[in-house]
């Protein structure tokens, strides 16, 4: 199942190869608050992978995950095994996805975008094949914004909490974090 073309879409900055471990396995993104976009109730996000995910996956988006729910939580929560990690304290939403869809052909950048947040629709995401296809413009932007207003005034929804992890693939996910850590 992809995003139907009427869909809002928030296509975010995923740091890591870790951090799509996370969203396939545990079924989450996070965001800092501090550096959140506007409105995060959206139907799907589209994850953006810089060069930590090598040459021949950077800068592109091959993943979107439907969203499932939203909540404000701590890094502390997040990442119970880095209690002492700088930002443990910090707020930052919790999206809850559903499972990762990839796409039938990857959205390329042609060069290396500075890109953190970006919203667009169902439509230009399955037609894009550049970052650029993805921006919306004239008259079609101002009802992109309208209905993510729209969609912003609704009341605040958090998917129901997942049952534990089991310790072996919390494991799993610490033992990737390591080896993506490790390379440059």
């Amino acid at each position: 199942m992809l995003p139907q073309p009427v869909d809002l879409i928030l296509v975010a900055f995923l740091p890591h190869p870790r951090d799509l471990e996370i969203a396939r396995v545990l079924g989450w993104y996070r965001i800092p608050l501090a550096t959140a976009p506007k409105i995060v109730a959206v139907d799907w996000l589209a994850f953006y992978q810089p060069a930590a995910f090598g040459e021949a996956r950077r800068w592109r988006i091959e993943w979107v995950a439907p969203v499932e729910g939203y909540e404000l939580t701590t890094r502390a929560a997040l990442f119970r095994d880095e209690p002492d990690h700088p930002r443990a304290h910090e707020t930052y939403y919790k999206i809850q996805v559903g499972a990762l869809q990839r796409l039938p052909h990857p959205i390329v950048a042609q060069r290396w975008k500075r890109l953190t947040f970006l919203y667009t629709t169902g439509e230009r995401l399955l037609a894009a094949r550049t970052l650029h296809d993805l921006v919306v413009e004239g008259e079609d932007r101002r009802l992109l914004w309208q209905a993510l207003r729209e969609r912003a005034a609704q009341p605040y929804h958090a998917a129901q909490p997942a049952d534990e992890i089991p310790p072996e693939i919390l494991a799993l996910l610490a033992l990737g974090a390591g080896k993506s850590a490790g390379k440059k």
